[in-house]
């Protein structure tokens, strides 16, 4: 919804695909790349998935166009996009006091794939797929009838088997399999989980499915930390949530967050609090020092005001001003001097998105008898609610078959660096 800035690194762009000739209207047609270690997953390069790549630069008089229309719209883009950019990523999956002590857990879906994401003995995030080494039972979420043993985390101190009661440590390590030892000449050291890296920032959790050779969080969030560094964003609790199921592709509404030359028709409620976002299409907004709200407002709630006190350590600008990020690949921030609004992106099909969204407070604000969310949780779900009717509708029209491409206006630069993020990582010419 907001134009924000947004910073990707420790990317290592798969290779260029091979140019096929011209598409329509002069575009370069191509097959997406082949990867080795696409192969056994099952991918092909399919006459449908040909798609055409909008030029870079654009022609003169022209302006910068989308990724193609596919790209929102076909099973394969997606699968490609799980593979490439969900399953190598690091990926929000929540907020760390979900898991506020040893021994506790949570089942999630990234990417269709079940992962148990726990702390161990010691406190430390830890994550796991969610199967059995011995026969690929699922470990947690697998409840049999009658009077069976519990499966799954057991007493906060191990993970247990439905099937045949393998049994491992928090740390994922294989420490019981019945009626088998070390006589039998098995290594159960060769029989831990399979691991998932498992790390934190600011309060929220992350995953990344592939860490054998990842980059850190701490690389692929850049200098995103440095500029919200003032917001006591890991201290936050969550005062109220709202799950969305949006039937948009997730680069649609990921597109949507990252400009406001939509606001000034679409959300006459946030535009009254802050009219920056409708003057001059939302050009030129200084995202740096925040966005100022009209005079006498000061947060994002119908008056523009509230009776929780701001966060402390807040410079000038923050205490009356909005800021925003967004957190490649699936987390949105909308940040208040009293509260935040995280959006929590769960992509379940190119024309389905689930979005969690989260409004953190100080926890002494929740602690207070008077404590009433309902002032921001109003006036965000009213902004939400346009923002994902227009996407819904985006999705159903670039499906239109004349439609080939979409276009950025000037004002809407910073979606280019949507069209870049999954270009490198997709293997895009000229991105």
């Amino acid at each position: 919804m907001f134009e924000v800035s947004a910073t990707s690194a420790g990317a290592t762009p798969p290779p260029n695909p091979l140019p096929q000739g011209e598409g329509e209207d002069g575009a370069a047609a191509f097959l997406l790349p082949l990867r080795e270690e696409d192969r056994w997953r099952g991918f092909a390069p399919q006459k449908e998935q040909c798609m055409t790549q909008p030029e870079t630069p654009p022609r003169e008089g022209e302006t910068e166009r989308t990724l193609p229309s596919e790209f929102y719209t076909s099973a394969e883009i997606f699968a490609l996009e799980k593979e490439r950019i969900f399953s190598r990523e690091w990926v929000c999956v929540g907020r760390e006091s979900d898991l506020p002590g040893p021994g506790d857990s949570l089942v999630v879906d990234v990417a269709g794939e079940s992962i148990v994401v726990l702390r161990n003995e010691d406190g430390q995030l830890r994550a796991f797929y969610n199967v059995c080494r011995h026969r690929g039972a699922q470990l947690c979420g697998t409840n049999l009838p009658g009077k069976v043993a519990p499966a799954g985390v057991v007493g906060g101190k191990r993970i247990r088997c439905a099937y045949h009661s393998w049994t491992y440590s928090l740390d994922g390590e294989l420490v019981a399999a019945p009626h088998l030892s070390g006589a039998d000449g098995i290594d159960r050291s060769k029989y831990s989980l399979y691991p998932v890296g498992a790390d934190a920032w600011a309060g929220f959790a992350f995953v990344n499915l592939t860490p054998e050779g990842a980059p850190s969080l701490a690389a692929q969030l850049g200098i995103i930390p440095r500029r919200i560094a003032r917001y006591p964003l890991d201290r936050l609790r969550a005062g109220h949530t709202i799950r969305y199921d949006v039937a948009a592709n997730w680069k649609v509404i990921a597109e949507n967050y990252n400009e406001c030359y939509h606001c000034g028709g679409a959300h006459p409620e946030l535009c009254s609090v802050v009219p920056a976002f409708r003057q001059n299409g939302g050009a030129g907004l200084d995202w740096d020092s925040g966005i100022p709200h009209r005079d006498g407002a000061y947060t994002f709630t119908m008056t523009g005001t509230t009776d929780r006190a701001p966060f402390p350590g807040l410079d000038e600008d923050e205490k009356t001003r909005h800021k925003g990020e967004l957190v490649y690949p699936n987390l949105f921030l909308s940040l208040s001097c009293d509260h935040a609004a995280a959006f929590i992106l769960h992509p379940k099909g190119p024309d389905r998105t689930i979005i969690d969204c989260l409004f953190l407070f100080a926890p002494e604000e929740i602690a207070r008898n008077s404590f009433d969310p309902s002032d921001a949780v109003e006036f965000w779900d009213i902004t939400n609610r346009q923002d994902w009717a227009i996407c819904e509708s985006v999705q159903r029209g670039i499906a239109s078959r004349p439609h080939r491409y979409g276009h950025y206006a000037p004002m809407e630069d910073m979606s280019l660096d949507i069209r870049r993020y999954v270009g490198e990582r997709l293997g895009l010419p000229g991105t």
